[in-house]
């Protein structure tokens, strides 16, 4: 079947004006203090609106979850990484017929005891029974524990969710839309991606799904001192399936890195020092560029669907054990290549300050993984970001724009108060290199505690599920996809943790663009025509002329003469500097052709086509236009040249060149990108 390649999404801009998402340039310059109740602080211009309270309740509870935040006993749920989307058609629910809007927030809940389940935000909901959807949990009836991670798989229209609970975790699917008013069954993927302490999940535009670990070590002992600095014990996975959208049968992966052709692995006993404060894993956070290969450690068609220890597998196939990463997402517009995941580190004072270990990663760190193209087997990794003693346990991360990235901290209670501040939410430019982005980080968020947390003896808040999306179910909508900070239909959303369970979303300062001015008003009209004279006065009694007679009234005045034209229109301002739109081109699989979907800031038209040079003849392979509507939105069909592309087979290098015309006679503008075009059968 031919298809677009270039991982079955390219993306174009085209930069236009408009209204998108404001940059944090005045960031919060303190954290809050570790000291009773205390609320959140967030960058000039910013502010947040709560989406969900943890006191709400659950459209269809259960006998023991009844609340978004809360179980019947009180006990915490603890909502935490979001899942923004926005559908098509309304994905129903448990009341039949029932309206739930287009737009949601989905979250796993943390809590344990096999009690965790799902939710789904109803964001066009107002009505507070309706608000909030319970999810479910597995269909097995033995429950599930500590969810964390979610995400949407396009391909096959499941919901994402992973366990972060050690060797009992793994990651469960679940359907987006209900096929009855039951709440959809839930599966386990044990006997694909294994089990394993999971927490972040991200789909590329492959089919393939990366996976983060979050899963301790131990702390190390250094010659005959115990210490707080603990042995790298988690992995970065990759399951690349079988067939695309089938998560069941495939391959489990786990990342390499190697220094000079020696790969970083993991040791037992007496290695565990050298695990932890050894040269390896300080070249590691030094900024050097490492080669890095995706190993298999598990194939559905030659080990079987039997579950398995992930974690196990990935030692004994001797990939490289990293401190704690948390969460990953790929860089905006790279074209699902550039791949960055965090650290969070030891989250202990005493391991951040014991000798050598601050720059071996006991802060935490953000390191980045670049691929040649997407799915690669090989690529480079460097530590793009090392935490220090203010920036530091990272967790969620995402992407504010195609270089801003922001994560969370999770300190956790120990470094709380050995600090004496709380978390916050840090944005880092990666623009910058090593030895500078760490100074121009910008706090968006320092997370307060608020009165549920601040109990002597109870949790501290957590700022958690940190997500900046416009919420496409489409592949060319996956996170990653584009620049969020583009589309003026971006959201940002995140939780406070471990007290009230609030979700908020971030509201970004608005950006005014400024007016062109007025035009000159047009000439004066000209005057009417005088009025006639008075009367000739009568003559005098002596037969001499008469004195003359007083003048007449003045005769009426004439017509007032017609308006002058109208002076010419002054011309439009220019655009303000920080706004821009763009048009977005997605290409997906459907038959012999391949969809267009352009978004822009106005009404137009598109045209696009693609070509190739072949036997030195340029010859063009498919071909679409259609109109941009009040909505700014337009879907074309690139029909391909049946005469042009027989006989052509394998990967065709290829050119896309993409027109907007806006609507009224404004300016086109044309952009252009290489591709690859697939054809044959």
């Amino acid at each position: 079947m031919r298809k677009l390649i270039g991982a079955c999404v390219a993306l174009v801009c085209l930069v236009l004006a408009g209204v998108a998402v404001a940059q944090i340039v005045s960031g919060v310059p303190s954290a809050q203090p570790a000291e009773g109740s205390q609320v959140n602080l967030l960058a000039t211009g910013f502010s947040t609106k709560v989406v969900a309270e943890g006191s709400d309740a659950l459209e269809n509870p259960t006998a023991t979850q009844v609340k978004y935040g809360f179980l019947n006993d009180g006990t915490r749920t603890e909502p935490d990484q979001n899942t923004y989307l926005v559908t098509s058609s309304n994905p129903g629910g448990p009341t039949a017929g029932y309206e739930y809007g287009r737009h949601f927030l989905i979250q796993g809940h943390e809590n344990g005891s096999n009690k965790a389940y799902a939710t789904r935000i109803n964001l066009d909901v107002t009505d507070p029974a309706h608000r909030i959807t319970y999810l479910g949990n597995e269909a097995s009836g033995v429950g599930l524990t500590s969810i964390d991670g979610s995400a949407y798989d396009p391909f096959n229209g499941m919901l994402l969710y992973t366990s972060e609970a050690g060797s009992g975790g793994g990651v469960i699917q679940g359907p987006l839309k209900w096929a009855t008013t039951t709440a959809p069954t839930m599966e386990r993927l044990d006997g694909s991606m294994g089990k394993a302490g999971y927490e972040g999940v991200v789909p590329d535009s492959l089919g393939n799904v990366y996976l983060v670990e979050d899963t301790g070590g131990s702390g190390v002992t250094d010659g005959v001192t115990a210490t707080k600095v603990k042995q790298p014990n988690s992995f970065i996975y990759r399951f690349v399936p079988t067939r695309r959208g089938d998560l069941t049968a495939g391959k489990l992966q786990a990342l390499q890195i190697s220094i000079d052709g020696e790969s970083i692995i993991f040791h037992s006993g007496a290695g565990a020092r050298d695990d932890a404060l050894g040269e390896a894993i300080r070249v590691l956070h030094s900024g050097a560029t490492l080669q890095a290969h995706w190993v298999t450690i598990h194939d559905t068609a030659t080990d079987g669907t039997a579950s398995f220890d992930a974690n196990a597998l990935a030692k004994a196939k001797e990939a490289t054990p990293l401190k704690r990463p948390e969460n990953g997402k790929f860089v905006p517009g790279s074209d699902f290549t550039s791949f960055v995941f965090d650290e969070t580190g030891d989250t202990d004072k005493t391991a951040g300050l014991y000798p050598a270990a601050a720059e071996r990663g006991a802060w935490g760190a953000l390191l980045e993984l670049k691929m040649p193209e997407a799915g690669a087997t090989s690529g480079t990794i460097k530590t793009v970001v090392l935490g220090d003693e203010t920036h530091n346990s990272f967790d969620n991360i995402t992407f504010l724009d195609s270089h801003t990235l922001l994560t969370t901290e999770d300190r956790g209670d120990t470094l709380h108060d050995q600090e004496n501040v709380l978390d916050s939410i840090w944005s880092y430019d990666l623009n910058k290199n090593y030895g500078e982005i760490q100074g121009d980080a910008q706090r968006l968020v320092a997370l307060g505690r608020d009165p549920e947390a601040a109990p002597s003896g109870a949790e501290d808040n957590e700022p958690t599920g940190i997500y900046v999306s416009e919420g496409g179910t489409s592949a060319g909508d996956l996170v990653g996809a584009s620049d969020p900070s583009a589309s003026p239909a971006t959201r940002i959303f995140f939780t406070e943790q471990h007290g009230a369970n609030d979700t908020y979303e971030v509201v970004a300062p608005a950006v005014t663009l400024p007016q062109g001015p007025q035009g000159e008003p047009g000439p004066q009209g000209q005057p009417g025509p005088q009025g006639q004279p008075g009367p000739e006065g009568k003559p005098g009694s002596d037969g001499k002329a008469g004195a003359e007679g007083p003048t007449g009234p003045a005769g009426k005045n004439g017509a007032t003469g017609p308006a002058g034209p109208t002076g010419p229109q002054g011309p439009q301002g220019p655009a303000g500097s920080k706004s821009q739109v763009t048009v977005k081109i997605v290409f997906s699989k459907t038959g012999g052709n391949s969809r267009l979907l352009a978004r822009t800031g106005s009404a137009g038209s598109v045209t696009a086509q693609v070509t190739a040079t072949v036997g030195g003849k340029k010859m063009v392979l498919a071909r679409g236009a259609g109109s941009v509507g009040s909505t700014g939105q337009a879907k074309v069909t690139l029909q391909q040249q049946a005469g042009v592309v027989r006989g052509l087979d394998g990967s065709v290098p290829a050119r896309l060149e993409v027109k907007f015309t806006p609507a009224g006679g404004g300016k086109a503008v044309t952009v252009a990108r290489k591709i690859r075009y697939e054809v044959g059968s």
